[in-house]
C-alpha cells in the first residue's frame, strides 16, 4: 500500500529504471515483496488511514499523557515529541486506587500510534528506520501485539526498546507470551548496554539506525543495523492453554514513553524527539 500512489506512479513513468529497481528490491535474498509501508512523506498530521492514537495514561505507571498533538509529519519523517507540560487528567477520580485515575494532572505529554484494526500482518519482514532519543527518562519503542486475546496471551514483540536496566542505559530486543496466572508473562530478552554502541560510535544517538524483524512460523529474528540481537524459537512460545500468540496476525506500535523504566526525566531538557523515517513490511 503506497502512501503517495499518484506521485509514485508519475515518478515511475518518468524514471522507468526506478520501477525496475523497486520491483527487484529484496531485503533478504529471497522472494519477499513490499506489501505495506508508511514513508511519512506527507507534511502535517499522521495519516489516520494507517494509524490510530492512544490517549491518556496507559501502561507501566509512566509519566506521559498520550495525545495526538505530539505527533506530526515534518520533512518526510514522523516526529514524536515528548514535552514537559501540565495537562488535566480527564479520568481523574479523587481517592481512586488506579494510578491512571488518581493523578489530577500529567506533567509530561507524548504520542503513541498503532495500526490496530487498520493493518495487521502474520509473518514477514518489518523494517523501521529511526533516530531514538536517549536522554534520561526517555523510553522509545518499536513493537507489535497480537490481535487476539489480552496481554500477554496475545504476544508482544519488542523490535526495539531503549530504557534503563538497573540504572544503566540499555537497548532491548524481546518477545513475551503468557505464563501461568493472569497477566504473568514469560520473556525471551536481549539486553545490551548502550555503552557498547557508544564505544563503537560516539555519535550513535545523533544518527538514524535500521531495526528489522524477520518473522516466520518457526522463528523471530531481531536485528539492529544488520546485527542479530535476538532469535526467538517459536516452538517454545506457547501459552499454558496451548495457544501460540506468534502464529496469529500482529499490529504495529510506535511510541515514546517518559519515566517508568526510562528513568527520572526531571533533569532532562525538553522537548525531546523520537524520529521515524519509515515503516515497511515485506512478505513472500
Amino acid at each position: 500500500m503506497i502512501r503517495s500512489k499518484r506521485r509514485l506512479f508519475l515518478l515511475l513513468l518518468t524514471f522507468p529504471l526506478l520501477s525496475s529497481a523497486l520491483a527487484q528490491f529484496n531485503p533478504s535474498g529471497t522472494a519477499y515483496k513490499l506489501v505495506w509501508q508508511d514513508e511519512f512523506d506527507q507534511e502535517g498530521i499522521v495519516d489516520t488511514m494507517y494509524w490510530s492514537f492512544e490517549e491518556g495514561f496507559k501502561r507501566n505507571q509512566e509519566l506521559q499523557w498520550y495525545q495526538k498533538d505530539n505527533a506530526e509529519i515534518k520533512n518526510g519523517k514522523l516526529v514524536i515529541r515528548g514535552k514537559r507540560e501540565r495537562v488535566e487528567n480527564t479520568d481523574y477520580t479523587e481517592g481512586s486506587s488506579d494510578w491512571r485515575k488518581n493523578r489530577e494532572f500529567a506533567e509530561y505529554t507524548s504520542s503513541s500510534i498503532n495500526t490496530q484494526g487498520k493493518y495487521e500482518f502474520q509473518y514477514g519482514i518489518m523494517e523501521v528506520r529511526a533516530k531514538i532519543d536517549t536522554a534520561m527518562g526517555m523510553w522509545p519503542a518499536i513493537w507489535t501485539l497480537g490481535v487476539s486475546r489480552p496481554w500477554p496471551s496475545n504476544g508482544e514483540i519488542d523490535v526495539m526498546e531503549y530504557y534503563r536496566v538497573k540504572g544503566e542505559a540499555t537497548i532491548l530486543a524481546n518477545a513475551a507470551w503468557a505464563d501461568e496466572g493472569q497477566y504473568n508473562a514469560k520473556w525471551n530478552e536481549t539486553k545490551i548496554p548502550f555503552e557498547e554502541f557508544l564505544k563503537k560510535d560516539p555519535e550513535w544517538p545523533s544518527k538514524f539506525h535500521l531495526w528489522r524483524m524477520e518473522w516466520t512460523e518457526d522463528v523471530i529474528k531481531l536485528y539492529l543495523d544488520d546485527e542479530l540481537l535476538n532469535e526467538v524459537d517459536l516452538v517454545r512460545t506457547v501459552n499454558p492453554d496451548g495457544f501460540n500468540p506468534f502464529h496469529q496476525p500482529h499490529y504495529i506500535l510506535l511510541n515514546l514513553a517518559i519515566g517508568g523504566n526510562g528513568g527520572d526525566p526531571s533533569g532532562s531538557v525538553f522537548p525531546r524527539e523520537y524520529v521515524v523515517d519509515y515503516v515497511r513490511v515485506y512478505q513472500k
